[in-house]
């Protein structure tokens, strides 16, 4: 990874052969403590890849692959807390799997929210864990504002979190040179 500037962000298809990189991330602590078991998340992704129904990319600093995201239209997915949101609405999720990546959160949704909002996207949604303070701060960065917790059955308590392309965004720090 570059060291002297910010890493380059690019994302690129999950495909069968992405897997047992995958399997490894889910597996590490700090992923597996708000992801829930490997086998389980792995199982999801790869009936999914190439799917409509959801969008399964790698994050990529520098060509490196450090992490995962996925994105799906809202309201289709049984006990979807989302359901009540406009249609055109996505959902996301992401993990970076690699520490190394770690303090890189916020742009790398930054830039996947900018490739929503070319398509068209007016309304992102996200749902951490409110425990997840690490997440959540990453999130309110990137521009996203909470404007409900639910209880989410199994999977405990939910912080739902919204980005619209056209709200105003709050200041952030310029990153450290």
């Amino acid at each position: 990874m570059t060291t002297a500037t910010r890493p380059e962000i690019a994302f690129r298809r999950v495909t069968p052969d992405d897997l047992p990189l995958l399997r490894g991330w889910l597996a590490r602590p700090h992923v597996a403590q708000w992801w829930g078991e490997a086998e389980y998340e792995l199982k999801l992704v790869a009936d999914y890849i190439g799917s409509p129904r959801l969008d399964c990319h790698l994050i990529l600093l520098d060509g490196q692959p450090v992490g995962y995201i996925q994105c799906y239209p809202t309201g289709v997915w049984p006990g979807d807390h989302f359901a009540d949101q406009p249609p055109g609405s996505r959902g996301i999720d992401l993990y970076l799997g690699e520490t190394s990546a770690m303090g890189n959160g916020s742009r790398v949704l930054r830039a996947y929210l900018e490739r929503l909002a070319a398509a068209g996207v007016r309304q992102v949604l996200i749902d951490p864990d409110p425990a997840n303070v690490r997440a959540v701060r990453a999130y309110e960065k990137a521009g996203f504002r909470a404007f409900r917790r639910v209880e989410a059955g199994e999977l405990g308590p939910a912080l739902l979190m919204r980005w619209e392309p056209d709200r105003p965004r709050l200041p952030t720090a310029p990153a450290p040179s």
